[in-house]
């Protein structure tokens, strides 16, 4: 059997047959809007899944040294495919790791990171969509709020950025364990469908320095079915084919 076709962007593409997660428009969203700052040395992506943050950094950004970590071992391997046959094989590093184990031994090595992102898993709730696979790429339990949170600020460089995108109902959860752990949030974008629809998604940048403003924005995504707004246009255009 041939390999289903990869999702093809402007200056790379993604295979996603092995991922229980798909490309979906968080990680997207969370590519291109991650605050990235002047010049990161490294950049870590957590629960990489198919690799599509790590590579839009990579595009975006010079940093020298972009690691991926990913659980789930399909998953990984998927990335490394990914990593291996885009423009930037050499700056793209994938880790077959569980977070928190990763976090201790950087942590006792002190190492940190300059920007880290994560679309982490979502839905807190009893929720099974009847595969086992995507239900651990999507559940919460596999990596609480709590456990990322704390995790990133034990690696963040001092001024260092944490990029995050979370269900807009546990925004409020997610800014609020941040400041436990030290880290401020800078800036917040809420996101919504279309001018109708409910915010759905919050993407949240956190930082050791706290600011004198939170950076503040509204996203809507489509004016009206697949007619995208201006500013949704701007933010993925180096990316999607056909914006």
């Amino acid at each position: 059997m041939g390999k289903s076709k990869p999702f093809q962007f402007k200056e790379f593409a993604v295979q996603q047959d092995q991922c229980a997660m798909k490309i979906g428009t968080d990680g997207v969203l969370l590519g291109a809007w991650a605050e990235v700052g002047e010049y990161p040395k490294n950049i870590l992506d957590i629960g990489t899944g198919t690799g599509v943050v790590a590579l839009m950094l990579a595009q975006r950004s010079d940093a020298p040294t972009i690691d991926a970590i990913e659980l789930d071992k399909d998953a990984y391997f998927q990335s490394q495919e990914n990593f291996q046959n885009s423009p930037w094989a050499d700056r793209l590093f994938g880790y077959h790791a569980e977070f928190t184990e990763y976090v201790a031994e950087l942590f006792e090595e002190e190492e940190t990171y300059d920007v880290i992102v994560s679309n982490p898993p979502f839905y807190a709730e009893d929720y099974s969509s009847g595969d086992a696979q995507r239900d651990a790429a999507r559940l919460n339990a596999s990596l609480p709020f709590e456990d990322l949170i704390e995790g990133a600020s034990l690696i963040l460089s001092e001024k260092g950025i944490f990029n995050l995108i979370v269900p807009f109902k546990e925004q409020d959860t997610c800014i609020g364990l941040a400041a436990q752990f030290g880290i401020h949030l800078i800036k917040i974008t809420q996101v919504k469908g279309n001018p109708d629809a409910e915010v759905k998604r919050s993407l949240l940048a956190f930082s050791f320095q706290q600011p004198a403003q939170v950076e503040a924005s509204l996203l809507i995504i489509e004016k009206a079915r697949h007619q995208y707004t201006q500013e949704y246009i701007e933010l993925t255009k180096d990316f999607y084919l056909k914006m």
